[in-house]
């Protein structure tokens, strides 16, 4: 896709406004790396000046601090620290809300500070902008869709109106399943759980949470998060329904209903 990464823009004497920050699954998992090139297809359209960190890139060390190894995290963090912080970095975006939580909340007690947006952010803001638009009526039209709240996005950091208002664009039907918002309930894969071996109980977290979404009767679960993601798209293989419901990331949606210059 030829994406910029930092130390070829900075060689070549310019620096970009934004970093895309692609995290660990956007970048290894073969499901997540849809998001992250739709993500960037969607910025490279629209003309924003972004650039990536490529090799440099370190795990955020999210993770390991949830497992509990707080010198595996720290040790992670503050290499990314000096190297955003060698590169001047100010503003940077990411399509996971771990690596989100992490930058923006976690990184300044150890000397990152950085402006840190969620994807779901700038998309709306792009949309406000002018510079996203959106087909009318386009393969969603009609459709019921409804949005699953990341727990790093929304109770860890207040954000549910942004994916929200994004989703609303759609010549869709946006629904909400019983527990949402600061009710929402966990995809099951939140604090190193999807790393580990699952605990006894009657009904798997992500399961449960399916069930709530295909309640709904949408067709398309929208999310905004690798893990979710994840956890949704097996909730929809354990339930048989992979061919009546789709778990798409936000800004997959927007790149199919996006109209290109």
């Amino acid at each position: 896709m030829n994406i910029p990464t930092l130390a070829s823009c900075i060689a070549a004497g310019k620096k970009p406004s934004i970093l895309f920050w692609v995290g660990c699954a956007g970048s290894f998992d073969q499901r997540a790396q849809r998001v992250s090139r739709a993500f960037a297809h969607i910025l490279t359209q629209v003309g924003v000046d972004f650039a990536i960190l490529g090799q440099e890139e370190l795990c955020t060390g999210d993770p390991a601090r949830r497992a509990g190894n707080e010198f595996l995290f720290q040790l992670m963090a503050y290499q990314n620290i000096q190297t955003l912080n060698n590169y001047g970095i100010e503003k940077i975006v990411t399509t996971c809300p771990h690596c989100f939580n992490t930058l923006k909340n976690e990184y300044p007690e150890l000397g990152g500070n950085y402006e840190v947006i969620h994807h779901t952010q700038l998309l709306q803001q792009l949309i406000d902008q002018g510079k996203i638009k959106l087909k009318e009526g386009g393969s969603f039209a009609g459709k019921k869709i409804v949005y699953h709240d990341s727990c790093y996005l929304g109770r860890a950091n207040g954000i549910y109106e942004a994916p929200r208002k994004v989703l609303e664009l759609l010549d869709s039907e946006l629904v909400e399943m019983k527990r949402c918002r600061t009710n929402g309930l966990c995809c099951g894969a939140g604090g190193a759980q999807l790393f580990k071996e699952e605990e006894k109980g009657e009904k798997r977290i992500n399961t449960e949470r399916t069930e709530e979404a295909l309640q709904t009767g949408a067709t398309v679960i929208a999310a905004a998060c690798p893990f979710c993601n994840t956890m949704l798209t097996d909730g929809i293989k354990g339930a048989e329904k992979e061919q009546e419901v789709a778990v798409l990331d936000i800004a997959e949606i927007i790149e199919k209903e996006m109209l290109s210059e």
